[in-house]
């Protein structure tokens, strides 16, 4: 685990000493960040960028054409087998098609906005998500990354705002619930209820274009994104009447589940580790927020998911690089961030029952008066 050298060590629930990340005011600026960057690596192909594009469109329907064509028909153990391994190729593709259409809300797609919206519009809507409204919300974000008041998406919880469940959902039969609701309905309850998200003095969601999280601006937008997604579920249930609600969610909702797990748990485990700081209003500006995550290692997936996964800390630097150019960038920035680059290659399973072990709630540390807006993950309640 790379770690800062003014890092604190502390240890966590296991004994182990987890070094913590450099969470004072970087010795160097983003600029010093960019000019390491070879000029290159901010340049958006149109052509490169759609051959990526199109690559997957072919995987995915050539995994819809052998699901509808050669399993369907299939009965017995073997569809028990055949139907797993179609959700998971099929999900995983489709997550590589969900990370270009949030490459499109970035606009590092190609140098034309509204390509890259087009594009972006119709890969989101064709599986249910609402492009505007996340991409708004997502930016949002990346402004007010490891913000506890201002951050949009797993704020965690201070110590001190804790509920008296809180207890339950520390033990491992809690952490596993916990779990399974990440991996399951996490991105429904986010934007449907912004479960886990900033706080709002009303009601927000992501599909209302009154929602507290968008400016006037934007509204008009988020009512596109709704009329978007109402065709895309008409035409869902014209597919549902002519072939069956089972074939409906055996073939096109399962890997939808598989593609918002994996979006979920790849955006929790990004900003979720016992090194990595979070601030208040009194301590928290942009750079340190957006140093404050970790690039991680998911093997033949960070291919497939066109290196979301491994690259995160380059991208909340300079979003608008294009995935193909992010592992060059982040190579290039190693020695300028030095400590403050985090990398984690624990496998991710075993990763993801860590963190929700030991990333629990947020305090200050006590006795530190030069850093009381500075918070560290815990678990001990």
């Amino acid at each position: 685990m790379g770690s800062g050298g003014r890092a604190t060590e502390r240890e966590n629930s296991g004994n182990d000493v987890v070094k913590r990340a450099p969470s004072s005011k970087p010795p160097f600026t983003l600029s010093d960040i960019k000019k390491a960057i070879p000029p290159h690596c901010f340049n958006r192909s149109l052509i490169r960028s759609s051959s990526y594009l199109f690559v997957d469109l072919f995987f995915s329907f050539l995994f819809y054409y052998v699901a509808a064509t050669y399993i369907v028909p299939l009965s017995g153990p073997l569809s028990y087998v055949a139907w797993p391994v179609y959700w998971i190729l099929q999900g995983s593709v489709q997550m590589g098609l969900w990370v270009i259409g949030h490459e499109c809300g970035h606009q590092a797609f190609s140098d034309y906005t509204w390509l890259n919206d087009t594009v972006g519009y119709f890969l989101h809507t064709g599986m249910l998500a609402p492009y505007f409204s996340w991409k708004y919300s997502h930016r949002r974000h990346h402004s007010n990354t490891a913000s506890l008041e201002h951050d949009e998406s797993f704020v965690p919880k201070k110590k001190s705002n804790l509920t008296p469940t809180a207890r339950l959902l520390n033990t491992p039969p809690g952490r596993l619930l916990r779990l399974v609701i990440l991996c399951t309905i996490g991105w429904l309850l986010y934007i449907c209820f912004n479960v886990s998200g900033r706080k709002y003095e009303k009601f927000a969601n992501h599909f209302d274009p009154k929602s507290p999280i968008y400016s006037d601006r934007e509204r008009f937008q988020i009512l596109l994104t709704d009329i978007g997604l109402l065709v895309a579920s008409y035409g869902v249930y014209k597919v549902a009447m002519a072939q069956g609600l089972t074939w409906l969610v055996l073939v096109y909702f399962a890997p939808l589940v598989i593609v918002y797990g994996f979006l979920v748990v790849i955006t929790w485990l990004h900003h979720t580790h016992r090194s990595l700081p979070h601030y208040d209003s009194t301590e928290w500006n942009w750079l340190r927020g957006a140093l404050s995550t970790v690039d991680r290692d998911y093997g033949v997936l960070n291919t497939v998911l066109h290196h979301i996964t491994d690259t995160h800390v380059a991208h909340h630097l300079f979003f608008t690089i294009p995935h193909y150019n992010a592992m060059e960038a982040t190579k290039a920035i190693k020695p300028i961030l030095g400590e403050y680059y985090q990398f984690d290659d624990t496998p991710i399973a075993k990763a993801m029952w860590r963190e929700a072990t030991e990333c629990f709630f947020v305090e200050a540390d006590e006795g530190d008066s030069n850093n009381k807006g500075v918070y560290w993950f815990n678990n001990k309640i």
